[in-house]
């Protein structure tokens, strides 16, 4: 399982997570912003397999 997110992608993947996870405490209060966890386990594992499917790399070249 090799990564194929970049650092900017993994950026973006912590706020949106952070942010949907924030909805469960603040806001609605609904476990819909539990759905915030794909997007941070994705980030902080460094591997996206829907992107494997798509065949999407945003990994910088080597």
């Amino acid at each position: 399982m090799s990564s194929n997110i970049g650092s900017i992608d993994r950026i973006l993947r912590i706020v949106v997570g952070l942010g949907l996870i924030s909805l469960v405490f603040i806001g609605p209060k609904t476990l819909w912003g539990l759905v915030g966890l794909v997007p941070l386990l994705t980030a902080f594992a460094g591997f996206c397999p829907a992107y494997r499917l798509i065949g999407i790399n945003t990994c910088a070249r080597r």
